[in-house]
């Protein structure tokens, strides 16, 4: 429903919020960077037959050299799948400890299979381990894909032995391309950045990652799975809180659908390779926090391209609420407006109906007077004090043409504020998700 004109008396400026993560001075984005930019790791991909395309990559490894750091998140569905349980106990259901690889494959979900597919995900595992020298408990597991197959063990017996044959440090490519299942494209992405404001002058400081997401895509988190590595020595203890606060600032900012997966797992590797003998860092150590800075900027990255490969999507839609009574209230209201699949059919239609974001405003539990409430579609101031402000439609078209769309809400109510990221809701989102399984 169109909300009436009107017209203020005096000239009406944009919010111009800018809440997003943003690259910070000190940080310099590599040219074709992915999980294998950071020095010590290998990676590969190959077709095992979990997928029907006998072109398409479908189990991808990415291997330290040695046993490194490692810290993880996984899905808060309590229908988790096999290998997330596996995976969780390996790293002692504290999420963190030493491993040697992650072996990732697309396909079948192995969710929903019992007791026996936590053996299977085990079992796949024992054989990476076995080609790779290292105890099995030092390689974790991650599957993607249908919900409720069994997976087979026979493709794990019959490629394993390529997989470790053909990592590389130039792999990451194609394990970037091995985890995919309904996105348009692979995602991976590294920064770097100088040590010496860790302690280690003259070290240069890498973190790079792969991700996979593009359905079924709701925190906490996001439904996914990422692969992040770095060459800089850091505690495990450390790693995992460093990348719980990335994955609130990134992963968990995004929604597609609303749906969150079975499967949501995010790991980050730390070889320490870049600066082989040094003391670990631990979040007391000088320059930690430009570490951390590189973290949330990768899984910024990796988060926003998700959210703009979502299933169907034309655009990427970043929702920003500030002026929120508290941090609860401003995440409500923009996780109600970016899960309306009336505010998202519209942005698709290019249609610049507030009225849609305002209904969504008001069932999302924000405190809030309608009489202080402002709203920004593409910069272009649509209301204030809760009312109409009139726009030029044609200037409107000419914004909607551009690749990604920014609503603005101010409250009224208090200084909080919080963002997310979506897309809009085509035809084409139907049609996905209509033949996922045929």
């Amino acid at each position: 429903m169109n909300a009436a004109p009107h017209t203020p008396s005096l000239p009406v400026e944009p919010l111009g919020l800018s809440l997003e993560t943003e690259l910070r001075s000190g940080l310099t984005p590599l040219e074709n960077g992915g999980v294998t930019s950071a020095r010590g790791f290998v990676a590969a991909g190959v077709h095992a037959g979990f997928k029907k395309d006998p072109s398409a990559l479908d189990l991808a490894l990415v291997a330290s050299e040695h046993p490194c750091a490692c810290a993880a998140v996984f899905t808060q569905n309590a229908f988790c799948a096999a290998p997330v349980e596996v995976s969780r106990q390996r790293l002692d259901d504290v999420g963190y400890g030493t491993v040697r690889a992650v072996m990732v494959n697309a396909g079948v979900a192995n969710a929903a299979t019992g007791p026996e597919g936590v053996e299977r995900a085990r079992a796949s595992a024992a054989l990476l381990a076995d080609h790779l020298g290292c105890p099995e408990d030092e390689v974790l597991v991650a599957s993607t894909g249908v919900i409720g197959r069994h997976m087979p063990l026979e493709p794990f017996r019959r490629l394993v032995p390529q997989l470790v044959a053909q990592a590389t440090p130039q792999g990451g490519a194609q394990a970037s391309s091995a985890i995919v299942t309904t996105d348009t494209h692979p995602k991976q992405v590294a920064v770097a950045f100088d040590g010496a404001p860790l302690g280690h002058p003259g070290v240069t400081f890498t973190v790079g990652g792969m991700a996979k997401g593009s359905g079924m895509i709701m925190p906490n988190m996001a439904t996914m799975i990422a692969v992040i590595t770095t060459d800089a020595p850091v505690a495990a203890p450390h790693l995992h809180s460093a990348l719980s606060r990335a994955v609130g600032l990134s992963f968990n900012r995004v929604t597609v659908d609303s749906d969150t997966s079975t499967n949501d797992s995010c790991f980050v590797l730390a070889s320490g390779a870049a600066a082989p003998h040094a003391r670990p860092l631990t979040e007391e150590s000088p320059g930690f926090e430009l570490f951390e800075s590189a973290l949330v900027w990768v899984c910024s990255w990796l988060a926003r391209a998700i959210a703009a490969d979502g299933e169907g999507a034309t655009k990427l839609v970043t929702v920003q609420v500030a002026g929120a009574a508290s941090v609860a209230d401003a995440d409500a209201a923009a996780r109600t407006i970016a899960n309306s699949p009336l505010v998202k059919t519209a942005l698709y239609g290019h249609d610049a109906n507030w009225g849609r974001i305002a209904a969504a405003l008001g069932r999302s539990g924000a405190r809030f007077s309608q009489s202080s409430v402002s709203i920004d579609i593409m910069g272009l101031p649509v209301c204030r004090r809760g009312l109409a402000v009139a726009f030029d439609e044609e200037e409107a078209l000419r914004r909607f043409e551009r690749p990604d769309i920014t609503v603005d809400v101010y409250l009224g109510a208090g200084s909080s504020s919080a963002f997310m990221w979506t897309c809009d809701l085509s035809h084409d989102y139907v049609t996905i998700n209509g033949d996922y399984r045929s």
